[in-house]
């Protein structure tokens, strides 16, 4: 099978189904956020509200993701006008989440471009080379307890107020994007009071935790990709380095398949609301590994990329720095770098 021409077949957009799902996530925010707000003191309705308001907030930041490919709608303007609209609600100014997200794309699998990704892994290599404070920070940074909780309220809440390249691809948009939320908060605290703006805030957070866990889950599995040009293959890069999440249809509709990440990385034309059908009608002999929940916690575990096993792995047992522990418990002796 020709998989990049069998992939176009699935790029053409509608305005119809776009609009439903721009439109129908929005409606389901503010109701949720509403009945969050309004029974807030009620915690048996105020938290299964939030948790639906948290996972429309992760739709709506993939549905943003979708206007920087320009595949969600059926022209550019479209998609540019929406994705703006989004900013605010998803904390990610446009322009230049767009443009880094563009490089992300380009760079997906490359050694020696580790920048461009949402989560950084270090090579068996270079832990083997570090002292005990990198070590240590990156002990820290992968841990999970730090890693989700922290990297969300770091990411969403600081990190992209001023974005890394926002002096090369515009200041103003981060600008007026970080005007906009100071407003939205001081609506909502003239609507709600405190309280309206403690929940908003409250379940975001948890939104961005959801978020932060299945941008880990995209690239970071035992049999992900990496490698270093020339011998950098760009579609084994695509397929083999992005994951296919199998948790089942209502999460996959919850946000917007993004879980079907490694079509998307081949064909990013292709719209969210035509992945899951991409997906399911490939043939048995060229469809991809799905990974199901048990396996995705059992990847937090996995830490370092080994060049020579070609897999991400455990840290290696602290009285045996040239011995490896793979996922599937196997050990592998290696001389120490």
């Amino acid at each position: 099978m020709d998989l990049r021409a069998y992939t176009r077949t699935y790029c053409d957009k509608d305005n119809r189904l776009a609009a439903l799902s721009y439109f129908g996530t929005f409606a389901v925010y503010f109701l949720s956020l509403t009945v969050a707000i309004r029974y807030a003191e009620i915690w048996y309705l105020m938290l299964p509200a939030g948790g639906v308001f948290a996972f429309a907030a992760v739709r709506l930041y993939v549905l943003q993701h979708d206007t920087g490919h320009h595949s969600l709608f059926e022209t550019r303007i479209q998609n540019e006008i929406a994705g703006h609209v989004l900013s605010p609600f998803t904390f990610a100014p446009f322009e230049v989440m767009k443009q880094n997200h563009n490089e992300h794309h380009a760079y997906v699998g490359n050694l020696e471009h580790r920048e461009s990704g949402e989560i950084h892994t270090m090579t068996l290599r270079e832990w083997q080379a570090a002292g005990w404070a990198q070590r240590l920070a990156y002990r820290l940074y992968r841990n999970p307890l730090v890693l989700v909780p922290l990297g969300a309220a770091f990411t969403y809440f600081i990190r992209y107020r001023w974005p890394k390249n926002t002096l090369r691809f515009g200041v103003l948009g981060v600008v007026l994007h970080n005007v906009v939320i100071v407003l939205l908060l001081a609506l909502l605290y003239a609507i709600a009071g405190t309280t309206g703006v403690l929940v908003w805030l409250g379940f975001s957070f948890f939104g961005g935790m959801i978020g932060v866990f299945l941008v880990y889950l995209q690239h970071n599995f035992e049999d992900t990709y990496w490698d270093r040009r020339p011998d950098l293959n760009p579609q084994a890069a695509a397929l083999q380095g992005s994951s296919c999440l199998d948790f089942g249809w209502f999460f996959d509709f919850a946000v917007a398949n993004i879980t079907l990440h490694d079509i998307h990385h081949f064909n990013a034309r292709i719209p969210s609301y035509r992945l899951r059908r991409c997906h399911h009608n490939l043939p048995p002999e060229i469809a991809p590994r799905r990974i199901k929940f048990g396996e995705a916690i059992r990847a937090m575990g996995l830490k370092l990329w080994d060049e020579d096993q070609q897999r991400l792995v455990p840290f290696p047992p602290a009285n045996a720095p040239g011995t490896l522990v793979t996922a599937t418990g196997q050990t592998n002796t290696q001389e120490p770098s």
